[in-house]
């Protein structure tokens, strides 16, 4: 019995060092590093990072799109302006010559005509003259309207830009009192990386951003679903050189991931490891970080956290501490979240 039994587990023993051999050259034993990080955070303050920071983002493209309505305004305010002065002048000559000669009336001109033809002339000329001041005035009159209603307009949109600056001040404050409970204040942040700039993401025809579902297929091992903008993000991130493994989407959960708009990206060329990134990992991250703060605007990025650090639109760099572990503190990946 004894003999068969280890005969049978004789047999096999080159079978299990084969599938043994084989796990180990498919890289079955890296799996576990592709796992997607337990980033840790409340709810509250994901919810309070996302909110605050899309409250920035629509305030400031309202103020972008204001800036550009004053700029046009003011230049047809001084074609306005420069056109009315001309009238002005015109009509000014017309009533100083009247004053200085009199103004000719109708009576007399008529009364001085010595043949019928003379007089039908001088009934043309009449009415030329008339039509002629008449559209001087009218001309002049409506200029000013145009202008005046160009000045109320220009008013209007100062007005708008100081409610947004408000607006983007009010964010601010509430984003750096969601982040207290994490964050020991401003920091440092990152930079270097790549030089490119991304291609930016579609608008709406006013500066806004569109909104979006979860509606494209995520090409990282994630195996969900992201939204357009998000996949933009993705590629133009590697297009710019940052090719090491990613992860998007995530079910379950609160944040971005579930909805299809954050990536996580490893620091490590092997997946997502339960270490800190040092060295050429530490800088890859650094990096990448700092290569999509510089594209935010282009790409619609919501906020950045990386290396105990979280950028956000309101407040810039701040410190950013999680649980301890590298995923909760996001020393080994970049976490983007989109709008």
């Amino acid at each position: 019995m004894s003999t068969r039994r280890g005969g049978h587990l004789s047999g096999r023993h080159p079978l299990i060092v084969l599938l043994t051999a084989v796990t180990l050259l498919l890289g079955v034993g890296a799996v576990p590093a592709h796992a997607a990080p337990d980033e840790g955070g409340s709810k509250k303050l994901r919810d309070a990072l996302e909110s605050t920071a899309k409250g920035h983002i629509e305030a400031k493209n309202k103020l972008d799109a204001s800036k550009k309505r004053q700029k046009k305004l003011s230049g047809e305010l001084k074609t306005m302006e420069e056109r009315l002065g001309g009238l002005t002048q015109q009509v000014s000559e017309v009533a100083a010559h009247s004053y200085r000669m009199g103004r000719l009336t109708a009576p007399a001109m008529l009364l001085g005509a010595d043949t019928p033809d003379a007089f039908l002339d001088r009934v043309a000329s009449l009415d030329v003259m008339a039509q002629r001041d008449g559209k001087r005035i009218r001309d002049m009159v409506d200029a000013r309207d145009e202008a005046n209603e160009a000045k109320r307009k220009l008013d209007a949109e100062v007005r708008e830009q100081q409610k947004q600056v408000a607006v983007m001040a009010n964010k601010k404050k509430q984003a750096e009192r969601a982040l207290a409970a994490v964050s020991t204040g401003s920091s440092g942040g990152f930079s270097g990386g790549s030089s490119s700039s991304a291609r930016p993401a579609p608008r709406n025809s006013n500066g806004s951003w569109p909104g979006e579902s979860c509606s494209v297929n995520d090409p990282t091992p994630a195996n969900g679903c992201i939204t357009p903008r998000t996949l933009n993000m993705l590629q133009q991130t590697q297009a710019a050189g940052y090719k090491r493994y990613a992860s998007c989407f995530r079910s379950g959960g609160s944040g971005e991931h579930p909805k299809g708009r954050a990536c996580d990206f490893s620091a490590a060329t092997n997946g997502f490891e339960d270490r800190t990134a040092t060295g050429g990992d530490k800088s890859y991250g650094d990096n990448l970080a700092a290569w999509q703060v510089r594209n935010a605007d282009r790409l619609g990025i919501l906020y950045v956290i990386w290396y105990r650090q979280i950028w956000h639109p309101g407040t810039g760099w701040r410190a950013y501490s999680g649980s301890g572990s590298p995923a909760a503190d996001h020393t080994n990946h970049v976490h983007t979240s989109m709008y």
